[in-house]
């Protein structure tokens, strides 16, 4: 058979030095780090407006990102994100929303 042909429902490859060549994290780690990223998550959408726009960024450290469409709820989110899990969140700063005009935004570092 040429390389090209394939019967149907063959797979492309079955080269198995290719199927080991990407190394799987473990399933746990990986859930105990999503499940760590949720609780924040779920700390954060309970103390934002309902609204708010909630992202995260890592660039060595967690920095969090809340979006919200007025100044009257970026100041209340800036009270409450200090006190927030006990200090969790610090270093604020105020920003630009990118592709989000008329929204604010106010980021912290994480540290859990």
């Amino acid at each position: 058979m040429h390389p090209d042909t394939r019967k149907s429902g063959e797979a492309m490859s079955e080269n198995p030095a290719q199927k080991q060549s990407v190394e799987r994290l473990p399933d746990q780690r990986s859930s105990m780090i999503t499940d760590e990223l949720n609780k924040v998550l779920t700390m954060l959408q309970g103390a934002c407006p309902k609204d708010a726009i909630i992202s995260f960024d890592f660039d060595g450290r967690l920095h969090v990102h809340v979006d919200v469409h007025s100044f009257e709820d970026l100041l209340k989110v800036e009270g409450i994100l200090p006190i927030l899990g006990g200090g969790t969140f610090h270093d604020l700063t105020r920003g630009e929303t990118p592709h989000r005009p008329f929204h604010h935004r106010l980021s912290a570092i994480v540290d859990r």
